[in-house]
């Protein structure tokens, strides 16, 4: 099974444990890389419920059970940005942030990680689009 497949992601992932650890080194990175000190500041300083998200999040999109909806609403993941400015810089502080997490998953093979990054991507530039037209649009109805 081709990874997008049903539940290969997942599997790929590690299932939960994997995808928790994941997150973990994520938010670690986010914590300490100098680059992504801006996209920091835009979460609370607990981060236990952002990370549960993710995790929750990130189970369900690699083809997991879809628990977000049950857990915490709707996701809509542009949406549930729109509070944040976003453009370039702070979407590449996210994926580094993400890519150096990826890259201490020992246990993932090396084509789900490439795999992983190219499609996480997708969502991260579409939150950058959403908020981009949002301010757009708000400075053209001013």
């Amino acid at each position: 099974m081709a990874y997008g497949d049903g539940d290969a992601s997942f599997q790929a992932a590690g299932l939960h444990e994997g995808i928790a650890n994941l997150v973990e080194a994520f938010y670690r990175h986010m914590d300490t890389l100098p680059e992504a000190v801006t996209i920091r500041n835009m979460h609370d300083h607990d981060l236990d419920e952002s990370a549960d998200k993710l995790r929750v999040f990130l189970a369900g999109w690699l083809g997991g059970p879809k628990e977000y909806t049950a857990k915490f609403g709707k996701m809509r993941i542009p949406h549930a940005h729109q509070h944040l400015s976003i453009d370039h810089a702070e979407r590449d502080a996210w994926m580094l942030c993400m890519r150096h997490a990826v890259a201490e998953r020992d246990e993932w093979a090396n084509d789900f990680k490439e795999y992983f990054l190219r499609e996480i991507f997708r969502p991260a530039e579409k939150v950058r689009v959403f908020s981009v037209r949002r301010r757009e649009t708000q400075a053209n109805s001013q």
